[in-house]
This record gives structure tokens, sequence and C-alpha cells, in this order.
């Protein structure tokens, strides 16, 4: 299955542009709202506000929210590909890397990443945090568009985004078998 690269929505967009243009002031009023309910850092309301649909959900407010402050702390963008597909990336590199054999870090990754696929949307920004900061700290990009997407189905009954988050980090194309 092909994933068709997709125009960032306008919100994404306009932070793509606040890093580009490297509005430092910008991104640390997002990054001020890591860790806090939506809409408690004031400071973040000129940035995200006026990119909420009309018509919103709590939930959709709280994505926009989410995404704005994650952004702000790794503004590296990607266009293609989704959490899993990242991780699986950095896990990957790490195997390419010729410090080989460190397991223990493997085995890390994915527990992190299961307890992520597992979080209840309430505790779901604080995974996202975490996942977010380890890219961030391998230089690893993100597509944010994809991300904004999947963080407002998070709590879809069918698991959709668990489900291709899980397809991607441990799917066939991303795994090493044993020798």
């Amino acid at each position: 299955m092909t994933q068709m690269t997709r125009e960032p929505n306008a919100f994404i967009r306009r932070l793509q542009e606040l890093a580009t243009n490297q509005d430092r002031g910008a991104l640390a009023a997002l990054r001020r709202g890591l860790g806090r309910p939506p809409g408690a850092a004031a400071e973040m309301f000129r940035y995200v506000e006026p990119w909420l649909p009309e018509r919103r959900s709590a939930d959709q407010e709280a994505a926009y929210y989410l995404i704005a402050s994650l952004f702000a702390l790794h503004p590296k963008s990607v266009s293609e590909g989704n959490l899993g597909q990242h991780l699986a990336s950095i896990r990957n590199k790490g195997k390419d890397d010729e410090d080989k054999g460190d397991e223990d870090k493997d085995d890390a990754l994915e527990r992190r990443f299961s307890a992520l696929l597992a979080a209840h949307p309430d505790d779901l920004p604080n995974y996202l945090r975490q996942a977010v900061s380890m890219l961030k700290s391998k230089e690893t990009p993100i597509n944010w568009d994809q991300l904004l997407r999947d963080v407002q189905a998070w709590d879809a009954p069918d698991r959709r985004v668990q489900k291709a988050w899980a397809r991607a980090f441990w799917g066939k194309s991303n795994h090493t078998p044993a020798s």
C-alpha cells in the first residue's frame, strides 16, 4: 500500500513557516504549552486559535494545542510516514551503526512504543512528548500533518491509528530477520 503525499493543512503550514522564518519568540510561546492542558498557556492563543475550525470538538482543540507545542519542541518536518515509521527509522539506524548488539536499547524503544500505543487519550500528550524528544535527539523529522490527523483519531473504536503505527514500526519492511 503506497501512501500518497498530501498538502499539509493550513495550520501545519503556518507552524512550518514559523520554523522556516526562525521565529524564536513564537516557537518559545508554543513550547510553553508542553505538559499543560490546552489553553493553559495564554501565549499560545495567538498562534493556535486563528487556525482552529469554527465548529470544533474539545478533542480537536486539544490536538491542535498539543501538536503546536510538540512542533515547537522539534520543528523538523517531513511529508511522509507516521510516528511508527519515524520511530522504526531510529531503531533501524541503531542497527546500522557500528555499535551493533545493543539490544537493550531496542527493547527499551519497543517497550516505550508499546506503552505509547496503549496510551489513554488523557495520557497521550506525555507519551508523545517523550517520543518527539527521542526523535529530536536523533534529528529525525516528523510528518506533523499526519501526526495531527492521528492525534484527532486516537480514540477511534477501530484503533486504526495504533494499528497503522504498529504496522509501520513492526511491519515486514522494518523487520530485520535474525541471522
